[in-house]
Order: structure tokens, then sequence, then C-alpha cells
């Protein structure tokens, strides 16, 4: 199996006074695509004020913070924009001196020793909420933080400081910041010590023309309880102008190193080692668009929403542990090849098929992981304990074992591969200029200023017509021609998750995508039995497995009969629904 964007865990003494042990216009070529870094905008309002919250927060309770708490005298709210990159520990120095930095810090910087207590109640409620509470000392200075998720940009969080007398917390100051919902709770659940984090940080100060950059070279240990995980990595905090900025300094330091890219925080990882549990693999956020937005504000919503799914499903994919991880980084990865298909419709991209091929590189590369996870964890066992007089399956289990840790080491080599940290980096930056408006012929950019809705329309519209036409005498197609009806149906069910929301008609849309969603899992059944029929081919079952392994084609062949009518009903409810866009404009 992979492994962790760290270390591994190991053991370790507690340690005395330990809460936690205690208390339990530039453009270049990058990696087959251009890279675009649009010059700031002095006259532009800046990316960060001071005494301002960014829209990224837990609720709009939260926001609207009562006036007491924004005035008490040590509290700052703020918004953070941020990307890590994680290195290994004996290269750090080597990133300290790569040329950008070299030219363009401000000075040699600033060395602290940092040591922070991370809380919680015993449930995790804030942890649960997308919350995080930590008491941060740095020399005599005590700051207590509250900070939440990426709510639906992959680098801004919000985040709240305020002074406080020690490393205990200070709930009364964190509470104007925690969602009313669950202030009781917290009222009435103590807070404890989770973990700590123990951190030397070597920070300097960087300007470019597009902005300045904070980068903090952290290294040290996450501690909970008897378990630890060292901690090596370059964290990129904006300070001032835009946030390209950050994606421009991540790729001049990945052009000098090897780094991973990452948004998972010390808070993450270290409530992962406290409950000794691999990172999670989050499904897709819920889209938010306004139906009166502009093509181009929706390109970037839905564009961000890929980006930071992506991201988020990475550190489970790397771990290997949770079989989720690749599979949502495989959905990422799919999103995200829709999403800049979608965008073709505007007019020849120049970047669009350097970008889908990267992304279709780094998908096949995880996707034989991903059909033997299937194999092991749902196809063999479900029939095994169907046929419990067939003898092989546990000798098909091992041979398929052994494929499948193959697979993932093929997984693991092209998730660490530069060339993914170049893609990710430069996919990052691309989004967050909107470098698709730097490839849009001039006599295309009108549309971008035109309604989305419009544009939803039409293109619903083609994606849902060539949907039927593909199912014409649906029950009569062979296999093949439902596999194209199964990538039509697949690449419809994501344009409509993108863009269904700005239609009018909610409960017709929530129907469509019902039947939708419906018929893609019983077209998707008949493919995955296809993909194990060619899993058993190249696994050569021997005489100890061959029983085991007919069995299963045999089982397969015959569900394939059983599945016909289901599928056919499936179809017609599908074909029967009304579609959202149809009374629109």
């Amino acid at each position: 199996m992979l492994k962790s964007d760290a270390s591994p865990a190991r053991k370790t003494q507690s340690v005395p006074g330990n809460p936690v042990a205690r208390d339990n216009k530039r453009t270049q070529v990058v990696a087959g695509f251009l890279r675009q870094i649009e010059p700031v905008d002095h006259g532009a309002e800046p990316a960060i004020v001071e005494g301002a919250v960014i829209d990224q927060t837990p609720s709009q309770d939260a926001a609207a913070a009562p006036e007491k708490a924004r005035s008490h005298p040590a509290t700052r709210l703020a918004g953070e924009i941020e990307l890590k990159l994680l290195v290994d520990a004996d290269r750090m120095a080597h990133f300290n001196a790569a040329p950008v930095i070299a030219a363009n810090a401000r000075n040699k910087g600033s060395r602290k020793h940092l040591k922070s207590v991370y809380y919680d109640t015993s449930e995790r409620v804030l942890r649960r909420n997308g919350l995080s509470l930590r008491v941060r000392q740095s020399g005599a200075r005590f700051v207590q933080t509250v900070k939440t998720d990426a709510a639906d940009d992959p680098l801004r969080r919000g985040e709240w400081e305020a002074s406080v007398a020690s490393l205990a917390p200070d709930l009364a100051l964190a509470m104007p910041f925690i969602p009313e919902k669950l202030r009781d709770r917290l009222e009435t659940q103590p807070l404890e010590a989770v973990f700590t984090a123990d951190v030397h940080r070597h920070a300097r100060m960087i300007d470019l023309p597009a902005g300045s950059v904070e980068i903090a070279f952290d290294h040290g240990v996450l501690t909970a309880g008897d378990r630890s995980l060292p901690v090596n990595e370059i964290e990129l905090e904006l300070k001032s102008g835009s946030a390209s900025t950050i994606y421009e300094v991540a790729l001049r330091l990945a052009e000098h190193g090897a780094v991973k890219p990452s948004i998972r925080t010390k808070s993450a990882r270290g409530f992962d080692l406290a409950a000794d549990t691999p990172p999670s693999a989050r499904r897709p956020g819920k889209l938010r668009l306004d139906p009166s937005v502009t093509l181009d504000e929706a390109f970037s919503t839905i564009l961000r929403s890929c980006f930071l799914h992506l991201l988020q499903s990475l550190p489970a994919a790397e771990d290997g542990r949770n079989p989720e991880g690749v599979h949502q980084l495989r959905v990422s990865l799919r999103r995200l090849r829709s999403a800049l298909d979608l965008m073709r419709s505007v007019g020849a991209l120049s970047n669009l098929d350097a970008l889908r091929s990267e992304a279709k590189w780094l998908a096949q590369d995880l996707s034989a992981a991903r059909d033997w996870d299937v194999f092991q964890l749902e196809t063999l066992p479900t029939i095994a304990r169907a046929c419990p007089a067939v003898a092989g399956f546990d000798a098909l289990g091992k041979a398929a074992a052994g494929r499948q840790s193959d697979a993932y080491r093929k997984a693991h080599d092209a998730l660490g591969d530069r060339r993914c940290a170049m893609f990710l980096i430069g996919l990052g930056g691309w989004i967050e200029t909107r470098g698709w408006r730097n490839d849009v012929a001039a006599e295309d950019l009108g549309q971008l200023a035109e309604p989305a809705v419009n544009f939803a329309q039409r293109i619903l519209s083609e994606q849902y017509s060539k949907v039927l036409k593909r199912g014409r005498r649906f029950k009569s197609l062979p296999a093949p021609q439902l596999h194209r009806v199964r990538l039509a149906t697949k690449r419809l069910r994501y344009l409509s998750e993108f863009l269904l929301q700005l239609f009018a008609d909610r409960k017709s849309a929530r129907k469509f995508s019902r039947r939708l969603a419906a018929l893609q899992e019983e077209l998707g059944a008949f493919n995955d039995m296809a993909v194990t029929a060619s899993l058993l081919d190249g696994l050569g079952a021997g005489p100890d497995s061959a029983i085991a392994a007919a069995a299963i084609a045999g089982w397969q062949a015959r569900a394939s009969v059983g599945v016909q009518p289901a599928l056919r009903d499936t179809w017609r409810d599908f074909t029967a629904a009304r579609v959202p866009w149809s009374s629109q404009g």
C-alpha cells in the first residue's frame, strides 16, 4: 500500500510537560502546458485586509461576530490564503537557497520555536464541523486560533486569533466565531488536549511583482499520546497582492527540487494521528452557482471546486490504507476533465488539451489500483460468500493481492513524480489567474460576460441529445454500444452536477438527477463485469484458483442476464423524466 504524506507514525515516549501526554504576464512552458502569471493590479482591493473576514466562515452566525468580540483588544480577525509544499527533511536547506528566495527575500528572515496544543471535545465536535482550535506558544506569547476547513477554494480558510494567558484555551474568546448550533454543546462538553505540535520555523518574506509571500520552513513533530509524526514542509502564505503569487513561488520551488503540493493542515494530520486513522477521502462538496452568474464566474467556481476535490483526495490516495482515496482522486480527475471539456465550447483554448492530457495521464496510472480494490473488496468476497462450496477463493485472493500491490506502487510513483506536482501547481495558477481569458480568441471573449444559464441550456441539451441518440433501440444494444451510452451518460451527469442549479425548476432538477444517477449506476454494473473479466484474464489463475475464477465469471454472466430488465426499466424512467432546462429562456 502507499505511504502517507509524511513518514509512518512511530512510537514515542511521553514528554514531561506535554499536555497531550499528560492529559491524553510572463509565460513559460511547464509540464506540457503554458504558465501564465498575471501582473498584479495595484489599484485592486488587497487580497487580505486587516480586520476583515474572508467568505470562508463556519456559518453566517460566525461571520457576523458580535461587536464586543470584534472590538476586543486581544482579538484579530483575518483570512488565511496558504499552500503547503511537502518536502524531504534532508532537502529543506536546499530549498532555502532556491533562486526565487535568494533573489527576492527581504532578509535572512526569523527563526521561531513554536509549541502548539490542539483542543476539542471528547466527541470531536469541532473537528466534525470543520473547525479547529489551537493555542500556540512562541517565546513568552500565547495565541489562540480558530480555523475553518476550506469551503470552496483550495487556498482560503477562515482564521481568527486572540491573545491568551497560557497554553490553556479561552473558550469565551472563541465562541463568537463558533456556529450558534454548536455553542451549547461546547459549554457542556469540556475541551481536552488532543495532540501537540512542536515545530522549528524559519520564516522569510519574499516580494514579487504580483504580491508578497511569507515562506515558512517548518521542521518538527506532531505528538498524540505515544504516537508521533514528523513535519517537514514549506508553507506559502500570502501577505499582500494576488493569490496567484503563491502558485508562482510554488512553481519556482518545484523547478528547484521535488515537492508535493498539499492543503492538508497540521490539524488534520494531528487528529488522524490521535485517532490512528488514515486520511479521510471526501466526496466533492456541493457546487453553488447563482442563476445570474456570468459564464466566466461559473467557469471559475466549477474549476475551483474540481481542484479543491482533487487536492483533498490526494492524502488518502497517497496513504493507501483507505481505498476510497484512490477512488475519489479518480473521480476528481474525471470531474476536472469534464469541466475542461465544457470550456471547449467557448472556443479554441490553447491550454485545455495539455491540462486535460495531464489529468488523463494521472488518472490512468490510478485506474489499476481502483480496479483491484473493487475486485478484492467487493466482487470476490461477495461471490465467495454466495458459493461456500467452491474452492480456490483464498488462493485467487492472494494472487490478486500481488497485482493490487503492484498497482498501488504504480499509483504511488505517479503521485510522487515531479510531473504530478508541476501539473497541480500549474493548474492552480491557471485557475487563480483565470488563464482561459488569455486563451480565448478576441471574437469569443464576449461569451464569458454573458449569463451562464444560456450556455448551460445549450450544452445540456446537446449532451442529452447525444445520450438519447446513442441509446436508440436500447433493448437490443450490444455491450460495446452500451459502453458508449455509459460514457455519454457519465459526461451528462457531471455537466448536470455543474450546471443544473442555474435553473429555477429545482424539483424537476432533483428528479432528473436521481434518474440520471440510477442509469449511470446500472450501466456501470455492466462495465464492472467487463473489467472483472479483464482482470481474471490477466491474472492467469493457477490450478488451485481456476475453479474460483470460473465461478466468478459464471456468476457475473448470470447476473448480466438478470440485470437487463432493471437496466431497461431505468432507461425508460430516465427518458420519461422532464428535462429541467426545457422551459428556460
